[in-house]
């Protein structure tokens, strides 16, 4: 994979609607995220063309979303690009996105859920991309930003060292609705829920591989198109999945967990994380699910599970790096990311 630079203090960063337009219908919102991120981190912070335009826009022009990546993306004083915010709209921006001009211009991207889509075109031009928080949630988080945040950040994205041991957020998460067009709920801090830690359901040793995922809904509509990953691909890999705020019925779950070993992926995989469902609902239902489908039907007793993890929707959260190459130790119940994601 080739690995973008790291930030550093001082630089300009993009953000940029690929999906859904609630940056440019709640520009409160938007600013807090601009704002916090100006603070915490020193840096410029910039939009894209069109970022702030009308959800209605936003919708109606996919060709000029991916025209915003690949201006960032050339644009020799953009050293990162930030997704405002997922949505359901990304898939229609494929047509458009040029490999050539993202494997050539190699830029830290970050965003999660929908976002995927575009990790997946980073993932096919052999550019590491961060699947991790987004302006309008972590970086806007209501009365400022969390700490657990605030050090993935600077771990993930300010460091060309190897990221190392990930630890579980202790501090407590979060996934309230507090109504973003109410401008006065900006300054509420969201009630935190108790962290109960990582669960390891199964698996001996420790296994390593290259990590590759995203939202499940989003591969989803990524399968069959020309982003999405074959079988074959995924040996190896660790697979992170997670699921969105529409909280996916266990049955759907289960599918969904069937086409994977019906395909040939859960075989291929070297390991399983799952991110901490909205609201923390299901997260039974599917635990149980996984191990009905992987280790009762399929029989693969020692593939390596690891739920209820900090990534995803809920807050705070850690970043994932695609394509590096990452750890789950079992016998200790350790994950750590064992190479660096960024150069100098």
């Amino acid at each position: 994979m080739i690995k973008p630079k790291k930030l550093k203090r001082g630089d300009k960063v993009a953000t940029i609607s690929l999906s859904w337009g609630g940056a440019g219908d709640i520009p409160h919102r938007y600013q807090a995220g601009k704002k916090q991120m100006q603070e915490e981190f020193g840096i410029e912070v910039v939009e894209t063309q069109h970022a702030l335009k009308p959800d209605a826009w936003i919708y109606k022009n996919p060709k000029a979303r991916a025209e915003d990546l690949m201006e960032a993306l050339t644009d020799p004083s953009i050293k990162a690009i930030i997704s405002n915010i997922g949505g359901e709209e990304s898939i229609r921006t494929l047509p458009f996105v040029d490999l050539d001009i993202i494997k050539n211009n190699p830029k830290i991207f970050i965003g999660f859920s929908d976002t995927t889509v575009t990790h997946f075109c980073f993932y096919k031009a052999g550019v590491t991309s961060f699947y991790g928080t987004s302006t309008l949630v972590g970086f806007a988080e209501n009365n400022g930003m969390h700490s657990y945040q605030v050090d993935d950040i600077n771990r993930s994205l300010f460091s060309s060292g190897i990221i190392g041991k990930i630890n579980p957020n202790t501090d407590g998460w979060t996934s309230e609705r507090l109504e973003w067009t109410e401008e006065k709920n900006q300054t509420i801090s969201r009630k935190l829920k108790p962290s109960s830690g990582w669960r390891f359901l199964q698996g001996t040793g420790i296994h390593q591989g290259a990590l590759l995922g995203g939202c499940v809904e989003v591969l989803e509509f990524l399968k069959d198109t020309s982003m999405w990953v074959s079988p074959e691909e995924w040996k190896g890999k660790i697979m992170f999945i997670e699921t969105s705020e529409c909280k996916m019925l266990p049955e759907n779950f289960r599918w969904i967990l069937r086409n994977y070993a019906a395909s040939g992926i859960l075989k291929n995989i070297n390991g399983l994380m799952v991110g901490r469902p909205y609201d923390d609902l299901y997260w039974k239902e599917y635990d149980q699910i996984l191990l009905k489908v992987i280790t009762e039907e399929e029989g693969l007793s020692s593939l390596p599970i690891v739920t209820g993890m900090d990534f995803g929707h809920t807050c705070p959260v850690f970043t994932l790096p695609y394509g590096i190459q990452a750890e789950i130790d079992c016998e200790q119940q350790h994950f750590s990311i064992i190479e660096s994601a960024l150069v100098d």
